[in-house]
């Protein structure tokens, strides 16, 4: 049975120089998940053209930058995480090269072979956030999850997260007591 190998992480993108070589469609979807998940991603868009739309989504974030130009391999200087959003897949497969030969981690849309992460379906709720992954396979299941989790999730939960971290402050004794303290407290939120 296949399964699924990535290892889940959840990056603080405000603290990382993002590039998205792209301004078409899927630059702005790359770009407005991006914000929507992290709205001070600090990130440079380069495409030769841009979308009305993401140009308007950049103007409302001074952490994102509009460069017009055709990419270039310079254009990675300083990048820790790149995502090639073009329309031509050559385009798409040399900034796969050229990153990885820098040892910045890629993400090539719609193209699992040249990707290093993929961007899932993610819900927020205050400080809960839970990603969803298909492993690339299917974006249709994962956003059905999403939708999902987003009802059932409730919306005072960010309330309950801000009180038991309080109460975790509290706690004194070793780690595995707390722990066992912590579990005891929360286990009613599974029933």
């Amino acid at each position: 049975m296949e399964r699924n190998e990535l290892y889940p992480i959840f990056l603080k993108v405000h603290q990382l120089d993002v590039l998205i070589v792209g301004g078409g469609n899927v630059g702005l979807e790359k770009l407005s998940f991006m914000l929507k998940s992290s709205p001070n991603a600090k990130v440079l868009v380069v495409a030769t053209r841009f979308l009305d739309e993401l140009k308007a989504l950049a103007a409302k974030h001074t952490n994102v930058a509009l460069l017009k130009k055709a990419y270039e391999k310079e254009d990675l200087n300083g990048k820790q995480m790149v995502i090639a959003a073009t329309d031509d897949l050559e385009v798409n497969k040399q900034i796969y090269r050229e990153s990885k030969e820098r040892n910045i981690l890629v993400n090539v849309a719609d193209t699992p072979e040249y990707c290093d992460f993929y961007l899932g379906g993610i819900v927020s709720k205050g400080n809960v956030k839970v990603a969803i992954s298909t492993n690339g396979k299917s974006p249709t299941i994962a956003k059905r999850l999403r939708q999902f989790f987003e009802e059932v999730i409730p919306d005072d939960i960010n309330q309950l997260v801000q009180n038991l971290n309080q109460y975790r402050k509290t706690l004194k004794g070793d780690f595995e007591e707390k722990v066992e303290e912590m579990n005891r407290v929360t286990q009613d939120l599974i029933k």
